[in-house]
């Protein structure tokens, strides 16, 4: 198993923008559940610490190996995921471990 972490911040002038556009990338995020082969698990959370520092979203993905991690990058569903969201993201991190 390989555990994926994707932490956005993303765009908004206020405290509502920000909110509103973080429930737009999780509800797309959580559109692929079911959907990518070897993507055993997928959670989508909000930052409620409000910190300046902390991120907006965070991604929590497992896959079955790495070969399924590689296989989602180009997945057509991911795909369009990325192009719906186009750039509401300010910021990106991630990390890939097992």
């Amino acid at each position: 198993m390989i555990k994926h972490i994707v932490m956005w911040n993303v765009r908004g002038e206020t405290h509502e923008e920000k909110k509103a556009t973080a429930n737009f990338v999780k509800d797309a995020f959580e559109s692929l559940s079911g959907k990518i082969p070897g993507l055993t698990k997928l959670e989508v959370g909000l930052d409620v610490s409000a910190v300046d520092y902390a991120c907006d979203v965070v991604l929590y993905t497992e896959f079955d190996c790495q070969a399924s991690l590689e296989a989602y990058a180009s997945h057509p569903e991911h795909l369009r995921v990325k192009q719906v969201l186009g750039d509401v993201r300010v910021a990106r991190y991630q990390v890939d471990y097992i």
